[in-house]
């Protein structure tokens, strides 16, 4: 220890001890020491979050699920290489969460929930290494402020299967331009081959890396021009097996679209009028509160004193700004040309073709309202306020106007209808009639899968009393197992009884088997 001599004598002094630190103190500089969550992990926690509110939301307010997860649900009992509707990939990945988790609607939320939510993450990443962090959590709150994506979340059909592809296909043409190497340009041929097999509006997308080829100079490099052709050969390599169904099926999807909107041949007025009704539907209604939400940042939004970026600066790739070339090429060629096929083919544009693109019109627009020199300046914490005050107003909108709700406004939009109901309708009387169990249910597909699934037996589907189309259900198994008919009409068909007030313009019938029971218990095992 040391000494101090003083007049007194000698006078001995302890040493100093450290100051410890309170609890609170302690507790503060632990967190301070633990290392913060990335931000891909921070995402995927609020993207999982996001999801959870609006599947439980929709689950507990609709009465049966969608009509496009109900045909998804119909043809996952038989894996083909192509459906009379669609190309297959939709349904083959389904079938893996209906491998471990069983036949239900809730297995199709989950699948269009993790598809949609692909594609978010996808979005949230590309824009990231484009323009920054938190231009790309805007560009994310924004998109996920889109009906497609919120109202619709527990949808599972071609179209929200197309999104992930669609957007990791603008991530590989620029890491294909950017780098110049062959194996950014055989992923990119990989990915429209099986976004091609979604569905075939995965055309739009080539288009898009076509045009941000030609646009960033791309074209000019020999190293380029191989590559474009690598992936043109390498999606026509991965989707011939589907072609060679279609020609096996008398194209039998192509038909079913000509019939039903390519072929519409529409007059000069009513191209004009559809064109415009389906822009409308998709920047006014679809993606209005996204536009609301990045207008209202604009107006209050709190400046930083320093901009962030927070992720790498764009990588050089060729001349001018070439992220806002690819930003722009996906956000409005396949809008743009959707809107010509409109107009020179005479096509009737449904409203859920715009799914998979709409995503992109927001980077889009915010490119020609400003782009990062204005979008990554915006306070974080304001966006996410009015972000979650704007999701939590829609929620409260869906829950009231649902089925179980207290306004239930639109009544017979097909989330009310009462699948339950049909079951203790029709089920006792069906069997009553057949003599055994319900096995095959013919008539429109999503009558009839919404009551197969909620009978014990899960009948399998005969899509339209049409065994061509419906390769899960055979001869033998109709012929063992007899068919409980469902038909849609206005007035009572011949031969047919109604299934009661609560389903007015629904009727029923039964083919009794022709063989004895124990022979369709056969069929079914």
């Amino acid at each position: 220890m040391p000494a101090h001599v003083t007049q007194a004598g000698i006078h001995m002094t302890r040493p100093i001890a450290p100051h410890t630190p309170g609890p609170l103190m302690q507790s503060a500089l632990q967190d301070m020491a633990k290392p913060a969550l990335p931000a891909s992990v921070k995402v995927a926690i609020g993207l999982l979050l996001f999801s959870v509110a609006w599947l439980l939301q929709i689950d507990s307010s609709s009465l049966t699920a969608p009509k496009d997860n109900l045909e998804q649900l119909t043809w996952v009992h038989s894996l083909e290489w192509g459906y009379y509707k669609h190309p297959p990939l939709p349904t083959w990945l389904l079938s893996l969460p209906v491998n471990l988790l069983g036949l239900s609607a809730r297995t199709s939320y989950l699948a269009g929930a993790l598809s949609t939510g692909a594609g978010m993450f996808l979005f949230w990443h590309m824009l990231r290494s484009l323009r920054g962090s938190r231009y790309a959590m805007l560009a994310l709150l924004a998109a996920l402020c889109i009906t497609y994506y919120n109202e619709r979340l527990h949808f599972y059909n071609h179209e929200v299967v197309l999104m992930p592809f669609f957007v990791a296909s603008a991530l590989l043409a620029w890491r294909a331009v950017c780098s110049g190497q062959l194996r950014w340009w055989a992923a990119l041929g990989c990915c429209l081959g099986l976004g091609a097999l979604a569905k075939y509006q995965m055309i739009l997308a080539a288009m898009a890396v076509f045009v941000f080829w030609i646009a960033s100079g791309a074209w000019r490099q020999k190293a380029h021009v191989m590559g474009l052709a690598l992936a043109a050969g390498l999606a026509l390599a991965i989707i011939s097996p589907h072609l060679y169904w279609l020609v096996l099926n008398d194209f039998g999807p192509l038909r079913y679209a000509s019939e039903y909107s390519l072929g519409a041949n529409l007059g000069p007025a009513a191209r004009l009028l559809n064109i415009l009704h389906w822009l409308a539907d998709q920047m006014l209604n679809r993606a209005l509160l996204a536009w609301l939400l990045l207008g209202l940042l604009i107006v209050v939004h709190r400046r930083s004193t320093q901009p962030q970026h927070g992720g790498a600066d764009p990588e050089p790739c060729g001349g001018g700004d070439a992220s806002r070339t690819l930003l722009l090429s996906f956000g409005l060629v396949p809008m743009a040309v959707t809107c010509a096929i409109g107009l020179f083919a005479g096509s009737s544009l449904q409203l859920h073709w715009g799914t998979p693109f709409l995503l992109l019109c927001i980077p889009a627009a915010m490119e020609l309202a400003g782009g990062k020199q204005r979008f990554s300046r915006i306070s974080p914490q304001t966006a996410i306020k009015c972000f979650v005050i704007l999701q939590l107003a829609l929620l409260l909108i869906g829950q009231m106007t649902s089925a179980r709700g207290e306004l239930r406004l639109n009544r017979k939009h097909w989330r009310n209808f009462d699948s339950q109901a049909l079951s203790h309708a029709l089920a006792e009387p069906a069997r009553a009639a057949l003599g055994g169990d319900i096995r095959v249910i013919a008539g429109p597909t999503a009558e009839a899968k919404a009551l197969a699934l909620k009978l014990p037996e899960r009948p399998l589907v005969l899509i339209d009393g049409r065994l061509d189309i419906s390769p899960w259900v055979s001869q033998r198994m109709v012929q063992a197992c007899g068919i409980l008919h469902l038909t849609l009409s206005a007035t009572r068909p011949a031969d047919h009884m109604p299934v009661g007030e609560a389903f007015p313009h629904l009727y029923w019938r039964v083919t009794a088997p022709t063989e004895r029971a124990s022979a369709c218990a056969r069929e079914r095992a």
